[in-house]
């Protein structure tokens, strides 16, 4: 037996906020959050703006014991889950915790540790490493500490592809739900990139923005490097409505793929298909989508093959279409992306207004769809896709639909 699966809780911290209602705000205000580096010297950067999570004071969630066990990655995905899971109104059973799922996305993990780490190794000939290094460092720590602040003993794993990471654990964690392996799930990612080993990685790859993230303006630089975390509570419409619980709409599909391609230059025939397969997993036609929110990153390259692919996959219904990228506003969090992304699609659905595309400048020809320039627009739309590509050509979409109560 197959279930439909709805989402009851969300969380967030981000460079836009410190939770979802923050989030949705600046959204909907189209208020970009993309501002001069605080965290890192940028002396040593080309490059000098980003998203970070600013004022945020990791005692406020944390003991000290605690924090010192933590990456910063890892307590953005606790703090996200902990929103979630309170927002969802979950009364825990012994059995439930047992049939419960946690499913996590990151890039780098504590990317931060391991540079510090380094640091004292090689510069500053310190011998002695950190003993709590590996358990900080790990891409899963976020969803082991969700396991361990929650008593939740079902599936509990991590998955990292990239800039997709998100979105796998999301679609993972629904089909899980979906089929019946578990009643419930806890799913969506975190991320904290801002050490100056990682900054130096991304500029060696000169697609960072000088100035700001224009997601397919003509003038656009580049991408904006960003931080935070979202979490999702995953369960079947029919506990849902048993239990009187809020819902924000219905994870319908998911569909992924791989370019095989090329490691870092994307295709728009591996997005299509993932779009395709999204759509067909959820039973919905391409012409029953009025939203994307779109990978969108503002490279030259993602860009450009991310609108060849819409229209791909949705033929003259590409030119219908309302399309935005909201990591014009809250940065390119990689791993954190996709739940970043889905939270505020279910939020565009749930509230029928849609975040813009920020810092939007002059039309592109290559990117000619409508990408909701500057200001949000008011609209009703019962069925929307969120895109994730990464680096390695690995694709993940994610099909959402709204929900009647």
């Amino acid at each position: 037996m197959t279930h439909r699966v709805v989402v009851t809780g969300l969380g967030v911290i981000s460079a836009l906020g410190q939770n979802a209602c923050e989030f949705w705000q600046a959204l909907a205000a189209g208020r970009s959050a993309i501002a001069p580096l605080e965290s890192v010297d940028c002396t040593q950067l080309r490059f000098q703006n980003a998203a970070e999570v600013r004022s945020y004071d990791p005692a406020h969630y944390f003991d000290e014991k605690e924090i010192s066990m933590l990456d910063r990655f890892a307590q953005f995905g606790a703090v996200a889950a902990r929103e979630a899971i309170a927002d969802s109104a979950i009364e825990w059973t012994p059995e439930l915790r047992e049939n419960t799922a946690i499913v996590t996305g990151s890039c780098v993990g504590g990317q931060s540790t391991e540079d510090d780490g380094f640091v004292n190794l090689y510069r500053k000939n310190i011998p002695r490493v950190n003993p709590l290094t590996i358990p900080r460092t790990m891409e899963n720590a976020a969803a082991s500490r969700i396991s361990l602040e929650t008593g939740i003993t079902g599936p509990t794993y991590t998955i990292s592809t990239a800039c997709s990471s998100s979105n796998h654990a999301l679609g993972q964690a629904f089909w899980l739900v979906r089929s019946g392996v578990v009643r419930m799930a806890i799913a969506g990612g975190s991320e904290a990139v801002f050490s100056m080993g990682f900054l130096k990685a991304w500029e060696a790859m000169r697609v960072v923005s000088s100035d700001t993230c224009r997601p397919f303006s003509r003038d656009r630089r580049g991408l904006i490097l960003g931080e935070g975390g979202a979490m999702l509570v995953l369960e079947t419409l029919e506990s849902a409505q048993a239990r009187g619980a809020k819902i924000y709409g219905e994870i319908a599909g998911f569909g992924m793929s791989s370019d095989a391609y090329h490691i870092t230059q994307p295709s728009p025939d591996g997005a299509a298909r993932a779009m395709r397969a999204a759509l067909a997993d959820a039973g919905i036609e391409p012409s029953e989508i009025s939203y994307i929110n779109a990978h969108g990153t503002a490279t030259p390259a993602n860009d450009a093959t991310e609108t060849a692919a819409i229209r791909k996959v949705f033929g003259t219904h590409a030119d219908k279409l309302a399309i935005s990228s909201t990591k014009s506003m809250h940065g390119h969090t990689l791993g954190a992306a996709g739940a970043l992304e889905a939270v505020a699609t279910l939020l565009a659905l749930d509230r029928s207004i849609l975040p813009p595309t920020a810092n939007y400048n002059e039309p592109d020809p290559e990117c000619d769809l409508d990408v909701i320039p500057n200001q949000a627009r008011h609209a009703h739309v019962e069925c929307a896709l969120s895109n994730s590509f990464a680096f390695g050509g690995l694709n993940a979409v994610v099909a959402f639909r709204r929900v009647v109560a």
